[in-house]
């Protein structure tokens, strides 16, 4: 029987262990998942020096003691290849903030909502999986092809897997790479009562490419946290890159916000093809650009946004040029216009569809011409 996967929760409040138990009991039951607790940063470490087995800390930001921020300083030396994963009062970004930049893997706030806490731990333990199938094969890897197989897997486990939905919207997204590693990359994530959606794309491949763009979405999922309007995201994104950068990279992307309640959209976009928006008739405009060269070119770009407001129906594209550039065996690229053509008259009925289409025709198109680039593509709908 495998062994359960060993977590930590550090918080001082005396009631979460028991939510936490009875919450999980399922999981603790199936033998997936074991706790271990501490109340503070300070028995935190005593507990993981004493237990080698613990996967994944769960900490609190502020206690007595020790607060969690300390914590993930010294979780490196207790052992690097731990995961951790952050609980903070809803809207204390500063520290959520602080904390990814520390090398927390993700955060959840509170109050705590289960099925996010869930959603969560079952990410950070999938990509631990990953890494250490990746730590266990380096000693065996023989060729450059086992290499990029397991980049890819560690690539891949960053991306969310489920389209995320509500009531009010639905975003569904998908990346096919070139090669066994790509340069693009996509995100979503929850930030307040609003949605961060994110297209990228690296201007190179395989494992430098890699790298990169895992920066990249560090950099602007930490940013993306404190810093709210989208073209403040991209300047801070945009100096951190720049700063560290010694191989020249730099990678193109279009960040939006959402908000379900009001249906507006404002995005900020550097170097990159602009969305598409498909009405709820089937008409589809080219939603304006925004001043920005890509990121990781030059310090102190200044940035700017648009805002749109999505009726009920509405859908946005947001696609690398792997799509619209796709080519056939005769030499033909994909082109804007067949882009456009897959949702004229015909709106999707969901993100999902919207999304399922895009890789649908561009296959159907570039037949059995090999792949010249990365394909992502993202769709958000407000149903």
């Amino acid at each position: 029987m495998a062994q359960p996967y060993r977590i930590l929760v550090v918080d001082d409040e005396p009631d979460l262990e028991p939510l936490i138990l009875q919450r999980m009991r399922r999981q603790i039951r199936s033998n997936e998942y074991e706790f271990v607790f501490a109340h503070n940063g300070v028995e935190a470490l005593e507990k993981l020096n004493a237990d080698p087995t613990i996967d994944m800390v769960l900490s609190d930001i502020n206690m007595p003691k020790m607060d969690g921020l300390t914590l993930l300083q010294q979780l490196p030396g207790v052992d690097p290849n731990l995961r951790a994963v952050i609980i903070s009062a809803y809207g204390d970004m500063d520290n959520i903030r602080t904390a990814m930049n520390r090398g927390a893997f993700d955060f959840v706030t509170k109050p705590i909502d289960f099925d996010d806490l869930k959603i969560t731990i079952t990410r950070t333990l999938e990509h631990l999986a990953e890494w250490r199938e990746a730590l266990a094969s380096r000693d065996q890897l023989v060729a450059l092809q086992n290499e990029l197989g397991i980049a890819s897997q560690l690539q891949q486990s960053i991306l969310p897997k489920k389209p995320l939905s509500s009531g009010e919207f639905e975003v569904a997204a998908n990346m096919e790479p070139a090669r066994n590693v790509g340069g693009d990359f996509y995100d979503y994530f929850r930030l307040d009562n609003e949605i961060g959606v994110v297209v990228a794309d690296v201007s190179d491949k395989g494992i430098p490419a890699s790298m990169f763009m895992m920066s990249s979405r560090t950099a602007l999922k930490g940013s993306a946290i404190g810093v709210r309007d989208p073209q403040s995201v991209l300047t801070e994104i945009n100096n951190q890159l720049h700063q560290d950068n010694p191989t020249f990279m730099f990678v193109t992307l279009v960040y939006a916000l959402f908000n379900p309640d009001t249906g507006s959209l404002t995005y900020s976009i550097a170097g990159h093809d602009p969305p598409l928006l498909v009405d709820a008739d089937g008409a589809v405009t080219e939603l304006p650009t925004t001043k920005g060269v890509a990121l990781g070119i030059a310090s102190d770009v200044v940035y700017s946004q648009q805002t749109v407001n999505l009726a009920p129906g509405d859908t946005v594209i947001l696609f690398t040029d792997g799509v619209t550039e796709a080519m056939n065996s005769s030499n033909e690229q994909f082109g804007m216009n067949r882009l456009t053509g897959v949702f004229e008259g015909s709106p999707p009925k969901s993100a999902s569809e919207a999304n399922a289409a895009v890789f649908e025709r561009v296959r159907a198109f570039a037949g059995d011409a090999p792949q010249s680039d990365d394909i992502t593509c993202l769709a958000l709908r407000r149903h």
